[in-house]
C-alpha cells in the first residue's frame, strides 16, 4: 500500500512528525512530501493520504500567520529557523485547489502543549476539507504537542510512529484478504 504524507511545517516539528508517521507506516511504502512540492499526480494509486500541519491561531496557517512565524524566526533570541518554502502556500491553499480525491485519509497537526480549547486544532479543519474532497477518514484527527519554546514534547516522535503503525493496521483490516 502506497501512503502519501503531505505536511506543512514552519520550524521542522511537523516535518519530524510526518517522517515518524512514515516510519510507522513502513518507510518503503510511505512518501513524505512538503506541501510546496505536493502535486495532484502524487496521489495517483495512493492507498492512504495523510495530511498534517501546524496549528496557527486555532486552525490551519494562513499567509499572515506564516509571515508572523517568519518574523518570530528572524529574532536572534528566538533560536528558531524557518524551513525552506515555509512562507509559501500552505495546506489551506493546497486543499482549496485539490480536486476530488476518493480514498482513505487521516489528519494530524502540531500544536502548543495546552488544552485544545485554548489552542485550536488544525487537524479538525484538515479532516473537514479532506472529507469535502471525497476522502473517508480512517480515524479521528490527532495532535502532536509542541512546548512553549517550540520544540516537540518528549516522546511525540515515538507516538507518531505508533500512530503510523495504527494507521497501517486499520488499512490492513479494511482490505479483504
Amino acid at each position: 500500500m502506497k501512503a502519501v504524507i503531505i505536511y506543512e511545517s514552519m520550524y521542522g516539528n511537523t516535518r519530524t512528525i510526518a517522517d515518524a508517521i512514515a516510519e510507522g507506516l513502513r518507510p518503503d511504502e510511505a512518501i513524505v512530501v512538503p506541501v510546496a512540492q505536493a502535486r495532484p499526480e502524487l496521489l495517483d494509486g495512493a492507498g492512504l493520504l495523510v495530511v498534517g500541519g501546524p496549528t496557527h491561531i486555532h486552525g490551519m496557517s494562513r499567509a499572515s500567520t506564516r509571515r508572523g512565524a517568519a518574523l518570530a524566526a528572524g529574532k536572534p533570541q528566538s533560536g528558531l529557523m524557518m524551513l525552506p518554502g515555509a512562507e509559501g502556500p500552505g495546506l489551506r491553499e493546497w486543499l482549496a485547489a485539490l480536486g476530488r480525491v476518493d480514498g482513505p485519509a487521516a489528519a494530524f497537526d502540531t500544536r502548543l502543549e495546552m488544552p485544545a480549547v485554548f489552542t485550536g486544532r488544525a487537524s479538525s479543519g484538515i479532516a473537514r476539507l479532506l472529507r469535502q474532497h471525497g476522502c473517508t477518514m480512517v480515524t479521528k484527527p490527532v495532535s502532536f504537542l509542541v512546548t512553549k519554546d517550540n520544540r516537540l514534547r518528549a516522546g511525540e516522535d515515538s507516538r507518531a510512529r505508533d500512530w503510523g503503525q495504527l494507521l497501517s493496521g486499520i488499512l490492513a483490516a479494511r482490505i479483504p484478504a
